[in-house]
């Protein structure tokens, strides 16, 4: 039986809409309610000793959302980063944001980017949360960052291998590769997320709803991945 260790784990929060429906609740309440698991998660990683955990938060293609729906899950992530990242601070975690943050509304850039100097030196825990990111807009972004460089000459074209172009991605040079990447909500996609990263991550889909998504969820997915047999292409 395989005895995977995990340092790495992504999640794309699917199911705050269908969460609420079927409490009869709106769709806010839907999302105010998957906002507040992200924190029972993070401190759920943190006990099963994994290191690193990235969210997907907020995609390019949320933007073709209702422009209500848009305010009011800028409003849950302003509320999120003032509530919650004080305490991130003082246990030691780190806040890393990965996508384009520059169309984000201005008080919230300020506030992420805060953030993101506060918890700089933090070791114990890190945690990225993926903002108006896209995969395909990633990997453009550093195609177009590498022939900038080469240009200018900072880079030769035999240097050009995947662990340069890793250095050139959303955090390349912080963050490692997922071991383990999670969908909730029973959807069998992945969304644009992490395309380059997820090359040899192991995928587990649960039907559990985002805010439903506890603990025991986790370690249950956790559980999983470790009796896996990752080969990398080998035997």
């Amino acid at each position: 039986m395989a005895n995977n260790k995990i340092q790495h784990i992504a999640i794309i929060m699917d199911g705050n809409g269908r969460w609420a429906e079927k409490r009869g609740l709106t769709r806010t309440e839907g999302h105010y309610a998957g906002s507040s698991n992200v924190k029972k998660i993070v401190k759920a990683s943190i006990k099963y000793k994994v290191k690193y955990l990235s969210l997907y938060a907020f995609s390019t293609e949320n933007w073709k959302r209702p422009k209500t729906e848009i305010n009011i899950l800028m409003k849950l992530l302003s509320r999120f980063i003032k509530k919650e990242t004080e305490e991130f601070h003082r246990n030691n975690i780190r806040l890393l944001v990965s996508g384009d943050i520059t169309v984000m509304p201005t008080g919230i850039r300020n506030e992420i980017n805060r953030v993101i100097e506060l918890t700089r030196n933090n070791t114990k825990f890190i945690l990225n949360v993926c903002l108006n990111y896209g995969s395909r807009d990633e990997i453009l972004n550093a195609v177009r960052s590498i022939l900038k460089d080469f240009k200018k000459g900072k880079i030769k074209e035999e240097r050009i291998d995947e662990k340069l172009f890793q250095k050139y991605l959303y955090n390349g040079e912080l963050l490692p590769d997922p071991d383990l990447l999670i969908r909730t909500s029973g959807e069998l996609r992945i969304s644009n997320f992490l395309l380059w990263q997820i090359a040899y991550s192991e995928f587990y889909f649960t039907q559990t709803l985002w805010p439903d998504f506890n603990e025991q969820e986790l370690g249950k997915a956790i559980e999983v991945y470790k009796k896996r047999n990752r080969r990398f292409g080998g035997l």
